[in-house]
């Protein structure tokens, strides 16, 4: 079981995003955060396999709270996800530590796709 927590700041999404991973029964959604502080907050707490972190958060971004999150657990797994495709977003995620990034128009076709390649390497 591969144990997910979801930074988001529009509930709706987090929501979308919720009823899209419950499709697969390898995939539980352990968390949602509003912001990447209650991201950081809760990623120590739940101690989830992923992390599906939001660019743009209120309190903290999700490049900050990706680069805290890496500093308090190097292992920890960090998949951004965005509207932008924007080459600079691609390389700050990489910078921050992430190990992986899915624009939100491919979330239907690449999500479950990205996390499995994640956790199985």
């Amino acid at each position: 079981m591969v144990r997910i927590l979801i930074a988001d700041d529009h509930p709706l999404f987090a929501e979308a995003l919720r009823v899209t991973l419950a499709t697969d029964p390898r995939l539980k959604v352990v968390g949602v955060a509003r912001d990447g502080h209650e991201a950081v907050e809760l990623a120590q707490t739940l101690k989830p396999n992923v992390t599906l972190m939001d660019i743009a958060m209120p309190v903290m971004d999700g490049f900050e709270a990706t680069r805290k999150l890496r500093e308090l657990d190097p292992d920890a797994l960090v998949l951004m996800l965005t509207g932008s495709n924007s080459p600079l977003d691609i390389d700050r995620a990489r910078q921050a530590g992430a190990a992986g990034y899915v624009t939100k128009d491919r979330i239907g076709l690449d999500l479950v796709a990205a996390i499995r390649n994640l956790v199985a390497r």
